[in-house]
């Protein structure tokens, strides 16, 4: 028997979903294997206004064939995969997902691409909990080759074989977690960091352009090419990461007992913000996708030496 003809319905095109479209269209026969389904009024222009800008040129021709609805039945009743990227709401999103179910082919997979909620707390009301797995993308997707696989203990083997399947298959890299934690792993890391980089700021030692052009200029680079174990285990010489620990291990735990305790809500939020905004203004996209994918490219080039 022929294998089933992938098709992927996208259900929510802010930011991450359009994304998320621009990686699907690249590797599926046409647009019409795509459908996206959201509430906008304005979903044909916004869609044709937008999407251009995540895709190489000649992918732009099809556009015009992804079927857009703003009927989540319509838009999954002959998918394979629902993959939704709506609000980081948890009502929402068992909500959606038991509408899913009701009108979803009985093979399809569910996916969620929530920055931090659980399938198992999203699965509560389905029939088949089964179904679904987390995969959380690290933005922007169509470039970052991050996928975090993170399966409720109700996920079925053959789901997640599937899913990690479907992105090796594309040229991603999916990364199986052990188990659900909230924020997941890559969350997990970038939030840490932004709370010490506001404690910073916070407490006057630098100024929010300071604190990016000392990432920028250090960590940055470095973590381009290497994680933190490996960046760490380098520069402890031939003794590694131990040997680092044994030189520096005091000041390291004076960091960490001295490190920022801010809190959303503590009133850091309008400097911050307004620091923000100042320095860098409207986001550059364009510039972001650049970049990230020089610094990719870069970094393979260089190991594949």
């Amino acid at each position: 028997m022929a294998a089933k003809e992938t098709r992927v319905a996208l259900i929510g095109v802010g930011t991450i979903g359009l994304s998320l479209a621009a990686l699907h269209l690249m590797h599926l026969p046409s647009g019409s294997h795509l459908t996206i389904v959201d509430v906008r009024t304005d979903l044909q222009t916004y869609v044709k206004q937008n999407l251009p800008q995540y895709l190489p040129e000649q992918f732009h021709s099809r556009i015009s064939d992804i079927r857009l609805t703003s009927s989540v039945a319509e838009a999954v009743q002959n998918s394979t995969i629902i993959q939704e990227s709506g609000p980081e709401n948890l009502g929402f999103k068992t909500k959606l997902w038991e509408e899913v179910e009701q009108h979803a082919p009985a093979d399809a997979i569910f996916w969620t691409s929530t920055s931090g909620i659980p399938a198992s707390q999203q699965n509560v009301k389905l029939k088949d909990k089964s179904r679904l797995v987390v995969v959380h993308p690290f933005n922007p997707p169509h470039i970052l080759p991050l996928l975090e696989i993170v399966p409720s203990p109700d996920t079925s083997q053959e789901v997640i074989q599937q899913t990690l399947e479907f992105w090796w298959s594309r040229g991603r890299e999916p990364i199986l977690l052990g188990r659900e934690v909230t924020g997941f792993v890559a969350g997990r890391l970038a939030w840490a960091l932004l709370r010490e980089a506001i404690h910073l700021v916070d407490q006057k030692v630098v100024t929010v352009a300071q604190l990016d052009r000392i990432l920028e200029t250090s960590m940055g680079p470095r973590w381009a090419y290497a994680g933190p174990f490996k960046s760490f285990h380098t520069g402890g010489g031939p003794g590694g990461l131990e040997a680092l620990f044994k030189n520096v291990g005091g000041t390291v735990q004076k960091c960490w007992d001295e490190g920022g305790k801010v809190n959303v809500g503590d009133g850091w939020e309008e400097d911050v913000f307004r620091q923000t905004r100042e320095v860098y203004g409207v986001p550059d996209l364009g510039e972001r996708d650049r970049a990230n994918r020089r610094i990719l490219e870069v970094v393979e080039e260089e190991k594949r030496r």
